[in-house]
């Protein structure tokens, strides 16, 4: 399926209405949120499960935005040397793309950067996030890892382009933004990349990039002069569409959504200095779309506009209705999700939970939803 940069980039609500007039193609899209480290380990059990039930191979599409960029493109460059059984599941995911990633939640990179970057002239935070992506998981690596799309997945990792306000998408056969046109074949790295769908403000954002390929106007006049293309404003993807939502509803009929957002907690009393009221407010318009995105997506199931489903660190089990579902045994039951928003190492026994919570809220979800009927996982299946 050739991918095109659209004409528009309206609200949600304007995209789901426009898909319900248009039927999306055929396929399954696994959008993956940002959150951080918290995020990047609770897709992981999601990814275990899929596996187990042989849809990971039949995805069409990967869409990811910030801690979930970190998922998925470790995925993705790895994705052509992954083997495939008769049951199409993967023998080799748990060495090449779980493991690398968990043991990487337990390494710490954000304040080393931050530091660096406020101290080092002419280097920025970005800059050395990148260099932590790259060291410890893509080795060089560019989008033109990425595998094929015409026998894989099409991976898409978005960020925010701060000087236009818009969506970029970086993928092996371009990358984007509307208003701007695109750029065909890039060769931006993937610890770019992944910085640049990352970068949280206030202290990871902007990351700066030039960009890099063939350029062209994309099918529609740029809105914007050359002086836009030469150095991009990047920020976390989250920041436009922090479901990574955008680029999977009109590609794919059926939408799968890991969210490994926290929920935003009530605080009577608030900061009054300047840094901590605006990390506030970052919250609370975060939480805002989070939510109306989540509300158009679970209104698209209900009206049959589209088929999948949604599951969430902060859902809980009983909610979808499944007799018997796996239960997460751990006092207090909500502590995955209150797992901060950092790049900073967590516990094994931390990262353990995370992956098994988001194996099992995934296989609630899946066995509710997209493959009622099957059975229980058996105990040796699941993450401990």
């Amino acid at each position: 399926m050739a991918d095109q940069v659209p004409t528009s980039e309206a609200p949600v609500s304007n995209t789901v209405r426009s898909a319900r007039q248009s039927t999306p193609p055929p396929g399954v899209a696994l959008c993956l949120s940002g959150g951080g480290y918290r995020a990047m380990l609770f897709h992981l059990g999601g990814l275990i499960r899929l596996n187990q039930l042989g849809l990971l191979r039949g995805l069409a599409r990967v869409s990811s935005v910030s801690g979930g960029s970190i998922t998925a493109a470790v995925l993705g460059l790895h994705w052509s040397s992954l083997t495939w059984d008769d049951h199409d599941r993967s023998p080799d995911l748990d060495a090449l793309v779980i493991r690398p990633i968990f043991d990487f939640g337990g390494c710490s990179i954000d304040m080393q950067c931050i530091l660096k970057g406020l101290l080092t002239p002419g280097r920025s935070v970005g800059h050395y996030v990148a260099r932590e992506y790259d060291r410890h998981l893509f080795h060089g690596a560019t989008l033109q890892d990425l595998p094929d799309h015409q026998h894989a997945p099409t991976f898409v990792i978005n960020s925010t382009n701060v000087q236009t306000g818009k969506l970029v998408r970086f993928s092996r056969d371009y990358m984007a933004d509307y208003t701007l046109g695109m750029w065909r074949s890039p060769t931006i790295t993937m610890a770019d990349a992944v910085t640049a769908s990352s970068a949280f403000p206030p202290f990871f954002s902007p990351h700066r990039l030039a960009p890099s390929g063939t350029y062209t106007e994309g099918g529609v006049p740029p809105l914007h002069g050359k002086e836009f293309r030469k150095r991009l404003a990047l920020s976390d993807g989250g920041v436009y569409d922090n479901l990574g939502l955008q680029t999977a509803l009109s590609a794919c009929d059926t939408v799968l959504v890991s969210d490994g957002g926290a929920a935003m907690a009530a605080q009577v009393r608030q900061p009054s200095d300047w840094l901590r009221h605006t990390l506030r407010i970052t919250e609370v318009i975060d939480s805002q779309v989070r939510d109306l995105r989540k509300r158009e997506l679970i209104a698209d199931y209900k009206g049959g506009v589209r088929r999948g489903t949604y599951w969430s660190i902060v859902s809980d089990t009983d909610s979808y209705g499944l007799p018997a579902p796996l239960t997460f045994d751990h006092e207090p039951a909500d502590y995955p999700a209150n797992v901060p928003t950092r790049l900073t190492g967590l516990s094994e026994r931390t990262r353990r939970d995370l992956v098994r919570w988001g194996y099992i809220i995934c296989d609630t979800a899946l066995r509710t939803w997209v493959v009622p009927g099957t059975p229980k996982p058996p105990p040796g299946d699941v993450p401990n």
